[in-house]
């Protein structure tokens, strides 16, 4: 008797290695299958039947650092099964929407009393991204940027490139190592990898956040490398603005705009799709977000069941943290810029915690 040859693996489309998910998942079975079963990690997240060869279904899952192993089964019931690493998955309800922002009188509050309470000069600006709801102070105020914008240079980055960059390759080393770790070093190498020196890829990076309407934000060279009512509009102002001397600057609503774009992209939405930029490499650019090491900002008092994916800055008396908090419920941005700010990293905690218990469930 002559044994069956194997059942090929399915061709997984989502979720990708190294990707934030949304819980769905796509591909292309091989021919015969019957049924496609998924795993999350050892536990069964979904097992239906399949007609044809292709497959989108959505799989119940928990958020996190996940593996997911797609089975085709046939109907002389050969198995076969691919499995992706490396995948962080985040639950359905945390996809964004395109929703226009308004104003959430009693986040106002909260934050404007967070503000009197901490002093300092700070710039906030806080969005559900599911409602368009949110609040904001001081948000247009120019206020150094330090490492904030080195999100803006990795999605300068990605625009130049066609799709993900392997993970063998020195850009991808690069956009770790500036992202994660936030090394100076790593972000000149890629200004000068875009355009042959810091100056000429700050202008690349420049002309992306001007693409994008952030024009109170400047990309200036390279970095040191030694390390130094409901449905009215959220009100954008300056109340105060910090004095420093000329160099790279930005704002909480530049910033948290920034940020919006990418999770927006990662969804298949936004801006940033018609500028170059694909959902694949905004989803490698969550996930790279997610295990920034500079906690105790936005993520202080959250707790650990919310993903946060954020890029956090400092100088000396500066104290940024700017990212997207996905939790059960959904998903908001948070952009605290302080100078001088008593306590500046609990500041950033408070505001987001204040998010968290306006806009959860």
């Amino acid at each position: 008797m002559i044994d069956a040859p194997a059942l090929p693996p399915p061709a997984v489309v989502a979720p990708a290695p190294r990707e934030v998910w949304f819980g769905r998942v796509a591909g292309l079975a091989p021919r015969g299958t019957k049924r496609i079963i998924v795993r999350i990690g050892n536990d069964l997240a979904a097992d239906e039947p399949l007609r044809g060869r292709s497959f989108s279904l959505e799989a119940g899952l928990p958020t996190g650092p996940v593996t997911v192993s797609v089975t085709a089964v046939d109907g002389l019931g050969r198995r076969s099964t691919q499995v992706v690493r490396h995948v962080l998955a985040l639950l359905p309800t945390a996809e964004p929407r395109e929703r226009s922002p308004t104003l959430d009188p009693v986040l106002a509050r909260g934050v404007h009393a967070l503000v009197r309470r901490y002093g300092g000069t700070t710039g906030i600006y806080v969005q559900d991204l599911r409602t368009g709801r949110g609040a904001a102070w001081n948000a247009r105020a120019r206020f150094p940027a330090a490492s904030t914008l080195k999100l803006a240079i990795a999605v300068t980055v990605m625009r130049s490139l066609d799709g993900r960059p392997d993970e063998s390759t020195r850009v991808a080393s690069l956009l770790r190592k500036m992202l994660v770790d936030s090394d100076n070093a790593a972000a000149n190498d890629l200004e000068v990898w875009l355009a042959g020196s810091t100056f000429a890829g700050s202008d690349r990076v420049n002309a992306t956040m001007r693409a994008l309407g952030l024009t109170d934000s400047l990309m200036y060279g390279g970095y040191e490398t030694r390390r130094p009512a409901a449905g009215a509009p959220i009100p954008i102002r300056v109340e105060s603005q910090p004095a420093f001397v000329l160099g790279k600057y930005t704002t909480a609503w530049d910033l948290a705009r920034l940020a919006r774009a990418v999770y927006l992209a990662a969804a298949g939405k936004g801006p940033l799709l018609a500028l170059g930029v694909s959902g694949s490499e905004a989803r490698h650019l969550l996930w790279l977000l997610e295990q920034v090491t500079d906690h105790d900002k936005v993520d202080r008092f959250i707790g650990a069941a919310p993903i946060v994916m954020h890029k956090a800055g400092w100088l000396p008396g500066a104290r940024h943290d700017n990212g997207i908090v996905a939790f059960g419920g959904g998903a908001y941005v948070a952009t605290v810029m302080t100078w001088r700010t008593s306590a500046a990293d609990e500041l950033a905690g408070r505001v987001s915690l204040a998010a968290l218990k306006r806009f959860g469930p």
